[in-house]
């Protein structure tokens, strides 16, 4: 079975958790990833990593630097991950669960990449990860949202950008990335409203 068949059958299962029919495609990866510091050690925390798309591009720009967390719910594609990239810290768990700990430990993000369903991120569940997300930020650290451009017109999905905005003093949206199936935006949000 191929990766793509394998990601396909898992949204299948379960389309709350998995949030895309398909990996995203190694344009919007690099979108998502743009931030990241190219020197020091940073921290990045790789949310609804899936089995690694965006967590391969993170890799091949850390170089072997700083430290590399990537959380996904799904075991099935936990395991998938963990096994294509042995040097990242690979959890399966709830991303709010996880979030939390990190605060807990005293964790900075320079880079928190989320790849979570927007469903998942919408406050009919509860307070918003955004706002956990912008308290694990480094000083100019960032936090990035994959989003497939279709779906910004939905309430959910605007009701997701306010959150970010209630979180982030800056929230700025990427061009739409049609290499991307189905096309996609990236929002980079900076400068926590702490």
């Amino acid at each position: 079975m191929t990766e793509i068949q394998a990601f396909t059958r898992e949204f299948l299962r379960d389309p709350m958790t998995v949030a895309s029919l398909v990996p995203s495609a190694a344009p919007l990866c690099r979108q998502a990833a743009a931030p990241l510091p190219e020197t020091g050690d940073p921290v990045v925390l790789d949310l609804g990593a899936g089995t690694g798309q965006v967590t391969d591009v993170i890799q091949e720009r850390l170089g072997g630097r700083g430290r590399h967390i990537a959380v996904e719910f799904n075991p099935r594609m936990a395991a998938v991950l963990a096994e294509r990239q042995p040097k990242v810290e690979v959890i399966c768990d709830d991303a709010n669960a996880v979030v939390d700990r990190l605060l807990e430990e005293g964790v900075r993000a320079d880079l928190t990449v989320s790849g979570l369903p927007w469903l998942l991120t919408a406050p009919s569940r509860g307070r918003s990860i955004y706002e956990k997300l912008a308290r694990l930020a480094a000083p100019g650290g960032a936090v990035t949202q994959l989003a497939h451009a279709w779906v910004r017109v939905f309430p959910t999905a605007r009701q997701v950008q306010r959150n970010l905005e209630a979180s982030f003093e800056e929230v700025v949206v990427s061009r739409t990335v049609w290499a991307n199936i189905p096309p996609a935006v990236v929002y980079v949000a900076r400068r926590p409203r702490l």
